[in-house]
């Protein structure tokens, strides 16, 4: 039991934190979500023009900035990439506009289960259902080539820009476009946001969590050990809600969300299909970008250009529904991952 340790105390602290920042100010339900907060950021940018979807979300700067601190600290901090760069920030793009049509991330996903919401039982189906087809092009032969050492200053260059817009939105907000109304307009204060980010980055970098690798492995290796972190979640949140009344057992009149189940399942099984082929989930893109991996570098900025194209273009979902353009979009990315799966396969 002891090899669980880590990633069940990582998995407990990230639910209670999910918890409490929805308390103090967060939207319900999405307390953490790698996705929505890089939306979020994709709109102070101002990369996109919805005005509900925007604010400067120092969780996931904490986010990048702790896993960095750690990393150095422990001596793990390995500059690393040049595999399939242009791929990658596709396969971002593509998670994200998934992410985006069921409303969250993987660990949004398990948030929204701790809070009664039954849709995200269905992208739960979905989202396995999308990691065993990307095992399914591991087990004939996909990859993305390796990745080669590099420069420390191309290891640093996303947590460097984590630090800038930091300092930026501590002394200069104006500089970075927020909601007046809609979900981004729902934070919570932002030095005790930072240190949840970077909580969160410090543990998830020590237990390596993963919302993807707990089905991957436990199909390919019959490796157990992410599903407890995914248990852990599940059950901090729970808890908490059920302590604060917050809970509400249900598909109608979620937090959030919507009830469409195809486009819940479909937004899903993009997000597991893809994240198999990136090699981990957003979470894990975010942590690995700040251990030095350029590649999850591109991976992240793949995501914030997905969210940027998902609300110009009308593909992000809403509480009535899909996104006008989000049925064509989840063909148009299933199309993209079958092909990528597809042409990257090594062949002896």
């Amino acid at each position: 039991m002891k090899k669980y340790l880590s990633v069940v105390i990582t998995g407990l602290v990230i639910g209670a934190l999910a918890v409490l920042l929805s308390v103090l100010g967060n939207p319900a339900n999405m307390g953490f979500c790698t996705a929505c907060f890089l939306r979020d950021i994709a709109g102070a940018l101002k990369l996109h023009a919805s005005d509900k979807t925007q604010f400067m979300r120092p969780e996931i700067l904490g986010m990048i900035i702790g896993a960095c601190g750690i990393a150095l600290v422990k001596k793990e901090f390995r500059p690393m990439g040049g595999s399939a760069p242009a791929t990658r920030f596709l396969l971002g793009m593509t998670v994200m506009i998934g992410a985006l049509v069921f409303l969250g991330c993987p660990l949004r996903m398990v948030i929204r289960l701790g809070g009664g919401d039954l849709n995200a039982l269905v992208g739960l189906v979905g989202f396995a259902a999308g990691v065993l087809v990307g095992v399914l092009a591991l087990n004939n032969g996909f990859s993305l080539k390796r990745a080669y050492a590099q420069s420390r200053l191309e290891g640093l260059m996303l947590p460097i820009v984590a630090v800038v817009l930091l300092i930026g939105t501590v002394i200069v907000p104006q500089l970075f476009n927020a909601s007046a109304e809609g979900p981004g307009s729902m934070h919570a204060p932002l030095l005790i946001a930072l240190a949840a980010g970077l909580l969160v980055g410090v543990l998830a970098q020590r237990s390596r969590m993963c919302m993807v690798a707990g089905i991957r492995d436990s199909v390919m290796f019959k490796d157990f050990k992410m599903l407890w972190g995914f248990v852990a979640i599940f059950v901090a949140v729970l808890v908490g809600n059920l302590i604060l009344g917050k809970f509400k057992f249900g598909f109608a009149e979620q937090p959030i969300a919507h009830t469409d189940g195809v486009w819940n399942f479909l937004g899903m099984a993009i997000v597991g299909w893809g994240s198999v082929l990136l090699g981990g989930c957003p979470l894990r893109q975010v942590v690995l970008a700040g251990e030095g991996s350029s590649d999850s570098g591109i991976t992240v900025l793949g995501f914030v250009a997905g969210a940027a194209v998902s609300h110009n273009f009308a593909l992000a979902s809403s509480g009535t529904g899909a996104g006008a353009n989000g049925p064509a979009a989840v063909v148009v990315c299933i199309v993209i991952l079958a092909l990528i799966s597809v042409f990257n396969r090594e062949r002896k």
